[in-house]
């Protein structure tokens, strides 16, 4: 293991946010998963409204478009409007994995630290 691996001292903390800020700081893994599953659905029912947006409007005008060029489509178009639409969530996401990932990287350096004898913290 590298040097640089083992000092927690020199780690980022990232800023906290509202759901964090209630657990003292930590997230759990379930809070974290139903972040994650809210975003994800939240996206898959964006796309399914624009691809049928595409088919209402092209059988309104008249054309037959094939299902997958529709999907295709609103993947396209989903991609960057759920970075603006859902801002908030991607961003509670991306909180909730940078916390999860410093209180994994503080565990096992208190792990790396109790099993070398020394004293620790807690």
């Amino acid at each position: 293991m590298s040097e640089s691996s083992e000092k927690p001292e020199d780690q980022v903390e990232p800023a906290d946010s509202s759901a964090t800020a209630k657990q003292g700081g930590r997230v759990t893994k379930g809070q974290l998963a139903r972040d994650v599953a809210i975003y994800s659905i939240a996206r898959l029912l964006l796309v399914v409204v624009i691809g049928a947006i595409i088919l209402g409007v092209a059988s309104l005008v008249g054309v037959a478009v094939p299902l997958l060029v529709a999907a295709i489509f609103a993947v396209l178009i989903a991609l960057p409007l759920s970075l603006l639409l859902f801002a908030k969530l991607r961003k509670r996401v991306n909180e909730g994995i940078a916390t999860f990932d410093a209180q994994r990287r503080a565990d096992q350096a208190d792990l790396r630290a109790r099993l070398r004898g020394e004293g620790t913290s807690r």
